[in-house]
């Protein structure tokens, strides 16, 4: 894995540098082969003395994000990387369930990123777009959908449904449940 460490309101050490990624080359031992993956890390610090860690790792089967804030930098550096470890297994252990029967799990997993468009509202009622990013849709079934949608945190995703060929997209509504919009 390949890192890229960046520090806000904070020096990125050789000590720091040195501690996050040891902590996050651990997770290397989940798969069976080393991933060819750019791990990103955020370090942030604020003027209450808080720390913020986050860290991303897009690789080709799985999008992996978590983000911590604590008071020791080195205390978010062990949260997250266990945050991260129960990502990893949680999605092995679903996607081996929901797979079993099919053949190698690893052709299963999907290489999907979450769009990530953000709409602000200008002064003069303007709709601007503020982000924008692109990304290659996995076919799936809503089940996996609604797995990569929980381990990335957000509250929607869109994938193509391996069984229609459409575009859909599932989110989380106001009562905890998940809903599944369909194209037509």
């Amino acid at each position: 894995m390949n890192y890229n460490i960046r520090g806000e309101n904070i020096e990125v050490t050789p000590a720091i540098r040195e501690y996050a990624e040891k902590k996050i080359a651990k997770l290397e031992r989940y798969f069976n082969e080393s991933p060819n993956a750019t791990v990103h890390v955020n370090l942030k610090t604020y003027n209450d003395k808080k720390s913020k860690v986050e860290v991303t790792i897009p690789m080709p089967h799985l999008v992996l994000r978590a983000e911590e804030i604590h008071d020791d930098m080195y205390a978010a550096l062990d949260l997250i990387t266990d945050k991260l470890e129960r990502q990893i297994r949680k999605h092995k252990t679903k996607v081996n369930r929901k797979f079993r029967e099919k053949g190698n799990i690893n052709e299963m997993f999907a290489a999907v990123e979450e769009p990530d468009v953000a709409v602000a509202v200008e002064d003069d009622n303007e709709l601007e777009v503020v982000r924008q990013k692109s990304f290659d849709l996995k076919p799936m079934d809503s089940e996996e959908a609604i797995l990569q949608m929980n381990m990335l945190g957000h509250s929607f995703f869109v994938f193509t449904n391996a069984e229609s060929n459409r575009t859909n997209v599932v989110y989380k509504r106001k009562d905890g449940r998940y809903g599944l919009i369909e194209a037509q």
